[in-house]
């Protein structure tokens, strides 16, 4: 995994500006904005002012014939390259690099850029959809939600663009669709869709066969843990079994299912126990799972907030940038993944984002390790 690969793929996308009036390379400004955004640099100025101090240095990656553009024109021409182009070029330099392996869980989830939004214009925030591999901790793609549609259109389109055969991937309630599901199944992937209100014959058959009564006298594969966290303990009960009774009419509207699961939790505040604190999710799957794979599955999809959104918001303050215009503030949030991926990738400093950021800022040497993708696991 490393810049050099992903120019590769990049210098295929056009530059939407008219020839004669272009200073600087399409690819110099994106190679610059990559490098700035490890580094942490989070605005157009701040970009520019990276470029200045590390003209030299860049010059090993791009041409720069004409020195550092300026904020203004970074800006204006992030704002025009088409995301889309950018993100395909982005999902197969990840093809490329990382090749899935068998059984890997693979989780797609949301998150809205919270203050891309453009009241003056009537533009709501941008809302991206990405798809996460949770034992590398590596954004394997993403693409945005179109402001008049959901999350439910823009997962087929990015399952389109994956390479996901025999992984295991995990989608919330909003995911929960007969074509998502089918669509998973022809890639030659198995699901593990969550199952709320929104699937109400299949919410039903859940209450109606697991109420909190029979899964505690449960007698087939059950698996525990237990989790202590400042004062705080919370015990789950993970149970699955083959599909019966009316979920076998069911499994018809839904490709593949085999298994159906429960997770019930239970929590504790110290030595009081509250019984509002008890909650019961159900899954269904194309997976011949375990009780185990299940808890592991289930732990595992909230990789993508604790691992990917989490630092987007807390190391990268992705929430409060306020970057609007045009297609800028979902080229930046690309351009974040790109961030976070070559610094998970690069191992030969441990510690977290934030500090891998400020060390490739002040490091060449480390910056151009990550570039290089030295320490790939």
């Amino acid at each position: 995994m490393n810049a050099v690969d992903l120019m590769n793929k990049l210098s295929i996308i056009n530059d939407p500006r008219q020839s004669w009036k272009v200073e600087h390379k399409l690819t110099d400004i994106l190679i610059l904005t990559i490098c700035a955004v490890i580094a942490g640099c989070e605005g157009w100025e701040e970009i520019e002012d990276f470029g200045n101090e590390r003209l030299d240095w860049l010059k090993q990656y791009g041409e720069f014939e004409h020195g550092i553009p300026s904020h203004h024109t970074i800006a204006r021409v992030v704002a025009v390259v088409n995301p889309k182009k950018f993100q395909a070029c982005f999902i197969e330099w990840m093809k490329a690099c990382h090749q899935v392996s068998n059984g890997e869980i693979i989780a797609i989830d949301g998150k809205t850029v919270r203050r891309s939004y453009d009241k003056g214009k009537d533009k709501g925030a941008i809302h991206m959809v990405s798809a996460f591999a949770n034992a590398n901790e590596l954004v394997l793609g993403q693409v945005k939600v179109n402001e008049k549609s959901n999350e439910i259109t823009a997962i087929p389109e990015l399952l389109e663009l994956l390479e996901i055969r025999g992984c295991l991937v995990t989608i919330d309630a909003m995911g929960c669709q007969r074509d998502i599901a089918k669509k998973i199944v022809d890639k030659g992937a198995d699901y593990l869709l969550a199952v709320k209100g929104n699937q109400g014959k299949l919410h039903e058959a859940f209450e109606n066969h697991f109420s909190i009564e029979k899964v505690n006298q449960w007698t087939g594969d059950l698996f525990r843990t237990e989790e202590k966290s400042h004062g705080r303990m919370e015990s789950r009960l993970h149970i699955v079994s083959d599909i019966f009774d009316e979920f076998v009419n069911l499994s018809f509207d839904w490709k593949g299912m085999k298994t159906v699961g429960i997770v019930l939790s239970a929590r504790m505040e110290g030595e009081i126990f509250n019984p509002d604190d008890i909650s019961i999710r159900y899954y269904i799957s194309s997976a011949e799972l375990t009780a185990e794979d299940l808890a592991k599955a289930a732990r595992g999809h909230w990789g993508i907030e604790n691992k990917l959104h989490w630092k987007l918001d807390v190391a990268m303050n992705e929430d409060d940038c306020r970057i609007r215009r045009g297609n800028a503030a979902e080229m930046l949030a690309t351009f974040r993944h790109v961030a976070v991926n070559m610094l998970n990738n690069t191992k030969t400093f441990k510690a977290g984002l934030k500090r891998k950021q400020k060390k490739a800022a002040m490091s060449t040497r480390y910056l151009s390790e990550v570039l290089a993708g030295c320490g790939v696991s």
